[in-house]
């Protein structure tokens, strides 16, 4: 594994995971979200975004996640592996709502300024928990899909279905001397 995407649906943790498969193997994290947000929660466009990504991902190993579908043929091509949190719904939709009420409430900045706001988080169309309920059945199948697909055919696919087997999966790699004394949860 040097060059990895991790996908599955908001909330799931895919940052999180990784950023500590990242630290294990020693090699850079790219967060696709960072490079997808503008200030004020704009979209990059496409040829910028598409632009920033390649830049990214141009060294010979580095850890991703995210699933956008307009970078998936830059990404996916030059990847070797795909690590697919594919937990239940419960799970997902109970992590998200923690999740962003901890961030709202604590003000955390997550890219380029931008924080998550209650009133946009559970009285807004751009809610992430409404897009999250909107898109878990369709990522699933479309994983699903996608790992069948010819172009994809020279990825190693790893299937988790719970924190639990992604931990000990993780578990697995050789530890990161920076997670020394840190404890980092999946459930």
């Amino acid at each position: 594994m040097q060059r990895v995407v991790v996908v599955g649906t908001s909330g799931s943790g895919k940052t999180t995971l990784a950023r500590n498969l990242a630290c294990r193997l020693g090699v850079p994290h790219v967060e696709m979200d960072a490079l997808h947000w503008e200030p004020n929660w704009q979209m990059a466009s496409i040829p910028v975004f598409r632009e920033r990504v390649s830049a990214a991902l141009a060294s010979d190993s580095w850890v991703t996640d995210g699933n956008y579908s307009k970078v998936r043929d830059i990404v996916w091509s030059r990847a070797d592996t795909v690590v697919f949190l594919d937990y239940g719904f419960p799970l997902v939709m109970r992590r998200l709502f923690w999740r962003t009420v901890r961030r709202a409430v604590r003000g955390e900045e997550l890219w380029n300024g931008n924080r998550e706001s209650l009133a946009e988080a559970f009285f807004s169309r751009d809610s992430i928990l409404l897009w999250a309920l909107q898109t878990y059945r369709k990522n699933r199948r479309r994983y699903a899909e996608l790992f069948q697909q010819p172009e994809y055919r020279h990825l190693r696919i790893v299937h988790l279905h719970s924190p639990r087997e992604a931990e000990r999966w993780l578990d697995g790699i050789l530890p990161c001397s920076r997670l020394e004394g840190e404890t980092t949860t999946y459930d």
